[in-house]
């Protein structure tokens, strides 16, 4: 089975609900949120971690995770600014489709404060 490798910049609320699933699941979105967006490399997973997350909530997490890459091939990857600014747009209805998809565990790569 192959596997893709996304990040995704989160704040403490998030990251507080991923813990609790064992770090196995993202959260549902929320009302106003009606896309999970994990993007496809880290350096722009950092920038908003620490540009956005920290003046947010005062602290910006990065995490890492493989989804099976056959999930991902029914999307199409979302240049959402520049070259590398690379992002999957995944409706919040298939979000549970994707957690079960998530191979191995959310891993916390970076912190910024």
């Amino acid at each position: 089975m192959d596997s893709t490798t996304l990040w995704r910049p989160t704040g403490p609320q998030e990251l507080a609900l991923v813990e609790a699933s064992g770090w196995r699941a993202w959260p549902p979105r929320l009302p106003d949120q009606p896309i999970f967006y994990p993007v496809l490399n880290e350096d722009y997973a950092v920038r908003i971690a620490r540009d956005w997350n920290v003046p947010a909530s005062g602290v910006g997490y990065v995490t890492r995770f493989e989804v099976e890459t056959s999930f991902l091939d029914a999307y199409d990857v979302q240049q959402a600014g520049g070259d590398t600014i690379l992002e999957y747009w995944i409706p919040a209805e298939d979000l549970a489709g994707l957690n079960e998809h998530i191979v191995g565990t959310i891993d916390v790569v970076q912190v910024f404060r």
